[in-house]
């Protein structure tokens, strides 16, 4: 299903810019006029397997949807096309080999820029400013640059960092509520009768979590348990007071030093609202002193787009990264 635009004239040449994830893929076609694209989506997400993210996955997934959108906004050649991948940093080898020349057999694209979410994240949130952002959902991740490198911290999964993040807050809630179970130092009353209510009894919780292919998710889904609990519980207050600073941590640890740098904060973790993000606010004046906190001007689907216009005009100001940011066929970057 295709979210209404505005069709273009005929044969018009346009671009394509898409956003992978979890979730499933987004894409937008539009034209380099600055009409609002059209744009339209697949539920499915993108396997990895052994080879990291499988680009023959993603390109079956990709090329009818995009020939598609590209039918309903009235675009006949896809010159530049931007693929904005979670994962793409550390699982991204296969999609480097093999994704720019089949998507310019598949689609005529003849420029073809592939990025980590987090840099398509930081594209649509700050723009062509210096600065960092911080991308809050089920993990956790922070991008920063001054326009000459970039700057990554954390985004290491559930198991060894994304310290802050959703799944990070949902296991602390858990512990907390499987101490008070034990009757340990540390537990909450209030989080274990929540964790009964979500999962059951707390001798089935490892059964229930531990086989999940998708566990992140799953202790996720108890974070806004956690916040729930905060206004009356000091274990849960406590737990996201930490998980502020492991975000603010995050931030300092990427943003320029120089200069007067933008901070925004992006990601559906932050829809939780109170008690976070006035303890993430602290802490970010805290750490990040120097930095002006902003709001973040669009969502990684529009940096994609972004990135894609400023390539097909030649002026892209964005550093080019064999992990983060690969461009192949782009005229020459401006400086």
């Amino acid at each position: 299903m295709f979210a209404e635009g505005t069709a273009v004239h005929p044969a018009a040449p346009g671009y394509l810019a898409v956003d992978s994830g979890g979730s499933g893929l987004r894409v937008a076609v539009g034209t380099y006029d600055g009409a609002p694209p059209v744009e339209g989506s697949s539920g499915q997400p993108v396997r990895t397997g052994e080879r990291g993210i499988d680009p023959a996955h993603l390109l079956e997934l990709l090329l009818p949807l995009a020939r598609a959108v590209a039918a309903e906004a009235g675009v006949g050649e896809l010159t530049t096309a931007v693929i904005g991948a979670a994962g793409f940093a550390t699982l991204g080898d296969a999609l480097r080999a093999e994704l720019p020349d089949a998507l310019t057999r598949g689609l005529g694209a003849r420029t073809v820029a592939l990025a980590a979410d987090a840099v398509t994240a930081y594209i649509g949130a700050l723009g062509a400013r210096p600065g960092a952002v911080l991308a809050a959902g089920t993990g956790l991740i922070a991008i920063g640059t001054d326009l000459t490198t970039w700057r990554r911290a954390d985004g290491w999964g559930h198991l060894l960092g994304d310290s802050g993040g959703g799944a990070w807050i949902g296991r602390a809630g858990l512990e907390a509520a499987l101490r008070a179970y034990d009757g340990r130092a540390g537990g909450s009353a209030p989080l274990l009768e929540r964790a009964r209510e979500r999962f059951g009894q707390p001798p089935q919780l490892p059964g229930l979590i531990y086989p999940r292919p998708d566990r992140a998710a799953v202790l996720a889904s108890f974070a806004p348990d956690v916040a729930a609990c905060a206004p009356h519980d000091p274990v849960a207050t406590g737990i996201l007071r930490a998980a502020a600073r492991h975000m603010a941590e995050s931030v300092a640890a990427v943003c320029p030093d120089a200069g007067e740098p933008e901070v925004a904060c992006t990601g559906g973790l932050l829809k939780m609202g109170e008690p976070l993000l006035s303890f993430l606010h602290e802490e970010l004046a805290h750490q990040a002193p120097h930095a002006r906190r902003t709001a973040p001007q669009g969502d990684p689907l529009r940096g994609s787009a972004r990135l894609a216009a400023a390539l097909a005009a030649g002026d892209a100001v964005w550093p080019e990264d064999p992990r983060l940011l690969c461009v192949s066929g782009a005229r020459r970057r401006a400086t």
